[in-house]
Order: C-alpha cells, then sequence, then structure tokens
C-alpha cells in the first residue's frame, strides 16, 4: 500500500507538544499505525522538542518544594481508574477491522444521513467536545458541498474517495483547512469507510446542507 497523503508538519509538531486536539490527535494516530514515513517524521519533531528542552535555562525552584513533594510522598496514590472494555455491541458492523489506536473509543451505530450515505459518532473518553466520526458512503456517491472553519482531518479507512484536490486511497489522510471548499466523491466500485474529524465547524451548502447540520452537529 502506497500512502500519498499525509498530515501536515504543522499538525504533527502539534501532536508531538501535545497540543493537537483529541479527535484531530486520534485520526492522526490512526494514520501514523500504516504509515512509516509519518511515524519516522513524528520522531524527528519529538527528538527536536527534547533537545530544545536540555537547552533551555534551568527555573529557580519555590523554596517550598521539597517540602511540598515530601508531603506528597505521604499520601496513598488514589486508585487507578479502571480502563474502559469496548463493547463490540456498540460498535457498528463496518465489514472492516478498525484500527487499534480506536480501541476505548465508544463508537454509537450507524445514521442515516442521506440515501446511500450515513453516520456514527465516536466519544473519545476524557474529551466530550471532540468532533469525531466515521463515515460510510455507497460507490458513486456525490458527498454534501463544504467548508471548513478550522482544519479537518479524513483518513481513509476502506475504499476511497476524489475531489478537485486528488484521489485519496485506504491509509491515505486528507488535512483540509478554511481555504479548502470541495464535495468528494466515493470513486471506485466499492464503499468507502473514513474517519473524520474537524477544528472548528463544517460549512455545509445549499439546501442539503442546512438539514444534515442539525442531524451532525458539527
Amino acid at each position: 500500500m502506497t500512502i500519498r497523503h499525509h498530515p501536515s508538519d504543522e499538525s504533527l509538531v502539534r501532536l508531538a507538544a501535545g497540543a493537537l486536539g483529541a479527535g484531530p490527535a486520534l485520526v492522526v494516530s490512526v494514520h501514523l499505525q500504516g504509515c512509516a514515513v509519518c511515524r519516522d517524521r513524528l520522531a524527528r519533531f519529538e527528538a527536536v522538542g527534547g533537545a530544545l528542552l536540555e537547552e533551555m535555562s534551568p527555573a529557580a525552584l519555590a523554596p517550598d518544594l521539597f517540602g511540598r513533594t515530601l508531603e506528597r510522598l505521604d499520601v496513598d496514590p488514589p486508585e487507578p481508574a479502571p480502563r474502559p472494555v469496548a463493547n463490540v455491541k456498540r460498535w457498528p458492523a463496518l465489514g472492516i477491522e478498525l484500527p487499534s489506536a480506536m480501541r476505548g473509543c465508544e463508537i454509537g451505530p450507524w445514521r442515516w444521513l442521506g440515501p446511500g450515505f450515513r453516520w456514527s459518532k465516536v466519544k473519545i473518553e476524557g474529551s466530550p467536545d471532540a468532533k469525531v466520526m466515521l463515515l460510510k458512503g455507497k460507490a458513486g456517491l456525490h458527498l454534501p458541498g463544504h467548508g471548513h472553519t478550522g482544519l479537518e482531518f479524513n483518513q481513509i479507512l476502506s475504499g476511497s474517495l476524489s475531489d478537485e484536490r486528488g484521489h485519496y486511497f485506504p491509509g491515505d489522510l486528507d488535512e483540509a483547512d478554511d481555504e479548502v471548499d470541495h464535495r468528494p466523491v466515493v470513486a471506485g466500485q466499492t464503499d468507502c469507510v473514513c474517519l473524520a474529524a474537524v477544528e472548528g465547524d463544517t460549512r455545509l451548502h445549499g439546501i442539503l446542507g442546512r438539514l444534515l447540520r442539525p442531524l451532525v452537529g458539527f
């Protein structure tokens, strides 16, 4: 599998710094699982960040830091919260195996968006406001035309999409900024399933867009 579309360096730097939102971070993490090129780039950014920290002048410590540290050592640590176990009954029948990076997410049922078009809400533990979802479209489907008020991250899991800027196949991540206005088409002869997250809002165009907006809330 040849991956031709990747997250930007800016997004990888934000991920390395812990500054990328939970939804986009999930989508980029799914991409990283299958992309050695981006894993290498991320490692380089993390190494640069570590080197910068080492070169920074040490800050003066608070006078009571040592005493407060000892006090913390005397307090019994809290019981770790149990990790959620994914309930397979909550996972929609996708016909594909979801990436391991999505383990621990709560996946809702498929919901109707239009003829041949379905969506599923993805909930990330600890990040209730994350705008991330699975999308499934039939072959030949024209998705609603839309723009964005922030970045959109779209990772292809199966099938393919195309728009005015190119073609996207399994493993590809399309990162679209607020200057992109497009209407993707499900290409090929098979359905397309993708994982999408947005920063800001999606600007859906036309009457259909106004009808769909309340359904997805993005």
